[in-house]
Parts: structure tokens; C-alpha cells; sequence
């Protein structure tokens, strides 16, 4: 065997590898143990969600955005603290943002 081809072997594993990582960590993230909740992601580390002007993850503009939205465990959003929402907690929907 070659080098060459030792090389082009070694990348197939590691993209295989990568690959069954990257769909292990989205499963985990989407399984039923998990819940959207709003108003608890930090500025740019919300899942999705997160209104008008962004794309998806990633992209919140703020903490605590009221329309973005983390996975949490799930029974555990309303029990979040949240500076934006008007129960001070994570919600399951978004929500309008209470004056600060």
C-alpha cells in the first residue's frame, strides 16, 4: 500500500468519524428528554430562533432574547432564570420582552 493511499484511507476514517459525531450531538440536542426555551440563550448561543434579521443558530443578538429560543432538559425552562421574561423564567413559546 502506499502512502498515498494510506493518507486517503486515514481522511475517509476520520470524515466517517466526524460525520457520525456531528449527527450524534444533533440527535442528543432533538431527543425527547430535551425542550425549546425561550428567553434563556446567551447573545449568539441560542439553538434557533431567534427573529427578525438572524438565520438560525448562533445568531441571537442578545441575552436572554425573548424570540430565541436553547434546548434544555426538559421541566427544567420554566424553572430558568430569564432577565427578559415576565415571570423572570424561560417560557415555551416566545414572548414580548418586559421593560428593563
Amino acid at each position: 500500500m502506499t502512502s498515498l493511499s494510506s493518507t486517503k484511507i486515514s481522511a475517509a476514517a476520520l470524515a466517517v468519524a466526524l460525520g457520525a459525531a456531528f449527527a450524534a450531538t444533533a440527535a442528543d440536542a432533538q431527543a425527547p428528554e430535551k425542550e425549546k426555551c425561550f428567553g434563556v440563550a446567551l447573545k449568539g448561543k441560542n439553538d434557533c430562533a431567534a427573529g427578525a434579521g438572524t438565520t438560525c443558530a448562533g445568531t441571537s443578538k442578545v441575552d436572554h432574547q425573548s424570540d430565541a429560543w436553547a434546548f434544555v432538559p426538559k421541566g427544567t425552562c420554566e424553572k430558568t432564570a430569564s432577565k427578559t421574561s415576565p415571570t423572570g423564567f424561560g417560557q415555551l413559546q416566545a414572548f414580548k420582552a418586559k421593560k428593563a
